[in-house]
């Protein structure tokens, strides 16, 4: 446990001095906000483009319209920007020539490689929590109050559909070290956005988990519980991956 936590102090100290990290975070939680009130705005002014891309949502109203919204673009952007970060947090170490160095470390490769997806989750967790507070301040500029249960069950959505969001994005990081890339992990997540579009395209998202909580976030009765469950493996069955791919990591190759 002392090495796992080393190892996770080292990588935030490196996740905070780089400039990946504010980039990242300031595009995923500004954009969403300029996003969202733009998407907001015209289809109160009646855009029929936008009402189309709303579908169902644009017969709705209140906190129901704005989260769901938000969701809409945080299922596909906030994806994006998940991916970038891990596969950047694998990938830095051979893009920068940094992984021989990790050879000579008392800590184990395969402790780093944990240690760079609790940061991961750490970060997850902080931008979660900045966008539901975002979204609140967005909510009460327009007048919306969080006054019963119900308006606390619609955002709470939000954090959630980011975590689970985030939990998605962890086979970008075993791809990064497989491939020894950054770029191959951005590519891995580029390629699974646009798998689960088709998906949710076809009517089988609800069963997927790449499309599940996108789905959940907008309609929730739509998407089973247990759909849901099984995002939970992802990050398990690829955050083991990466672990064992980075304990046998040779340096001839």
């Amino acid at each position: 446990m002392t090495a796992l936590r080393t190892a996770a102090s080292v990588e935030m100290r490196k996740l905070v001095a780089s400039r990946v990290l504010p980039w990242t975070t300031g595009i995923l939680i500004l954009g969403l906000a300029a996003l969202t009130i733009g998407l907001l705005s015209a289809a109160a002014a009646g855009d029929e483009r936008v009402l189309a891309r709303l579908g169902p949502l644009a017969e709705t109203h209140g906190w129901t319209l704005l989260v769901g919204t938000a969701a809409q673009i945080l299922a596909a952007g906030g994806f994006g920007a998940c991916g970038i970060l891990i596969a950047w947090l694998y990938g830095r170490e051979f893009t920068d020539g940094t992984i021989a160095g990790l050879f000579a470390l008392p800590v184990s490769r395969s402790t780093i490689a944990w240690g760079k997806l609790l940061v991961y989750l750490a970060w997850a967790a902080a931008v979660s929590a900045a966008l539901t507070l975002m979204l609140l301040a967005i909510g009460s500029m327009a007048g919306l109050l969080v006054v019963d249960a119900e308006h606390i069950g619609e955002l709470v959505r939000v954090p959630i559909l980011a975590m689970l969001t985030a939990l998605l994005a962890v086979p970008a990081g075993w791809i990064a070290s497989v491939a020894r890339s950054t770029l191959a992990g951005i590519a891995a997540t580029i390629v699974l956005l646009i798998a689960a579009q088709v998906c949710a395209i076809l009517g089988v998202g609800a069963w997927v988990p790449f499309v599940a909580p996108a789905l959940w976030a907008i309609a929730p009765d739509s998407v089973p519980w247990i759909a849901l469950l099984a995002v939970v493996a992802v990050p398990v069955v690829f955050g083991a991956a990466t672990s064992c791919t980075w304990a046998r990591m040779q340096l001839d190759r």
